[in-house]
């Protein structure tokens, strides 16, 4: 087995950072192609939405599993492998014309993107130890905002450009180079091999999931990620068609919400010091203030709905989510840092859970056509995260992390 060599160390943390975005980009980069791949693919907008619903079930509940695979059978070969399957799934969405095929290759990338995912993130962990281990965990979920920030503004200019296709084009061409260069730098990391028991990973499963802590991070983390999926899911659609917008628009939207949630982790970063509880309730009261005054503006000012009204709530509302969303991941991947993979699986696979069933039930129920709707959506996410932070006891808070 090929080991990371000590003096590839810092290139190795350099290529777990380029990788983290992928899954981001996997998610973000086609939002802008929706409306014209309704039309290309002879699809509903529904089928189209489900094909992002499909990816996030798959990724959220892989991950569930995978962490104990990349504990018992090692991070470098496993990432290597899915980065390949990465790489020709997208050159058959390509292919393709039929939205059975994406279904299932977008399910297939769900499953091969959570091990990369995975296997990279638990790199740091691996690699390093006390404030620096800290310091680097706070940086991941910074790092993969990036992806929302850039994915759909390059998603945009493609479709404009080129059309749909480009988009997966794109995603195989990132993970055909991010293969390449794990080959010639990367190496494996783990220390020490946990034996592949069923028993005792369901064991380790329990006592995840049995600390409150733990578990209600998961479910914040997907209340608060779920905010930015629906905008996503929603938005082209609007601005494409009810704005009369292009997809190069719907890009510069993406961008301003992928801003801020960048900017609010960063702020989270910079206060990691700062006590835990205080830090999410201030920014879970803010968040709730913020929607209600999104709806107030939606029910008296309805006339004045346009794109700048809507990004103006919509940037605010997301750099909270971002904020309170790298504070409780660092929280969670480093609550059980013995089974570093397993607990970055259980966090993102568990979060990826809530936000696929939250944000697809949410966007069944309520039709999101003007402000007063997506006011809606985030007053009820936001109501939902305070009722799991005031289940959360300051007493339930792992000493050694908080």
């Amino acid at each position: 087995m090929k080991r990371l060599k000590k003096e590839n160390e810092w290139i190795g943390t350099i290529l777990a950072f380029m990788i983290i975005p992928i899954s981001g980009f996997a998610i973000d980069v086609y939002v802008p192609s929706f409306p014209q791949m309704v039309n290309d693919l002879h699809a509903t907008p529904s089928d189209i939405r489900l094909t992002l619903s499909i990816f996030l079930i798959s990724y959220g509940v892989s991950q569930l599993f995978v962490g104990s695979i990349v504990d018992s059978f090692g991070r470098y070969k496993i990432a290597l492998v899915s980065l390949l399957v990465f790489v020709l799934s997208n050159l058959a969405i390509v292919i393709t014309k039929s939205i059975e095929v994406i279904f299932v290759m977008r399910a297939l990338q769900g499953l091969v993107i959570s091990l990369i995912m995975v296997a990279k993130r638990t790199f740091f962990i691996d690699i390093y130890t006390g404030d620096k281990r800290k310091k680097y965990t706070s940086l991941l979920s910074v790092v993969w905002s990036t992806a929302p920030v850039v994915a759909p503004f390059v998603g945009g200019y493609l479709q404009s450009f080129i059309g749909w296709e480009a988009n997966f084009y794109f995603l195989a061409l990132y993970g055909s180079v991010m293969l390449v260069l794990e080959l010639i730098y990367s190496g494996e990391t783990i220390a020490a091999y946990k034996p592949f028991h069923i028993k005792t990973i369901l064991n380790t499963y329990r006592e995840f999931l049995s600390a409150k802590d733990f578990s209600i991070g998961v479910l914040v983390l997907g209340l608060s990620y779920s905010m930015v999926i629906i905008f996503g899911m929603s938005a082209p659609f609007i601005i494409e068609h009810v704005f009369n917008y292009s997809p190069v628009i719907t890009g510069y939207a993406s961008l301003c919400s992928g801003v801020s949630l960048l900017t609010g982790g960063m702020l989270s970063r910079m206060l990691i010091d700062k006590p835990f509880h205080k830090k999410l309730k201030l920014g879970n009261l803010i968040q709730f203030g913020v929607a209600l005054l999104m709806f107030m503006f939606g029910v008296f000012y309805a006339g004045y709905f346009n794109i700048f009204s809507l990004l103006i709530f919509v940037v605010m509302l997301h750099f909270l989510a971002g904020f309170m969303y790298n504070i409780y991941l660092t929280y969670c991947f480093m609550r059980f840092p013995a089974y570093a993979g397993t607990a970055s699986g259980i966090t993102s696979g568990g979060s990826y859970v809530v936000v696929s069933i939250v944000s697809s039930a949410l966007v069944s129920l309520i039709n999101i056509h003007d402000q007063r709707s997506f006011a809606t959506i985030y007053i009820v996410l936001s109501v939902a995260i305070t009722v799991a932070l005031l289940s959360l006891k300051k007493e339930n808070i792992a000493n050694s992390v908080a």
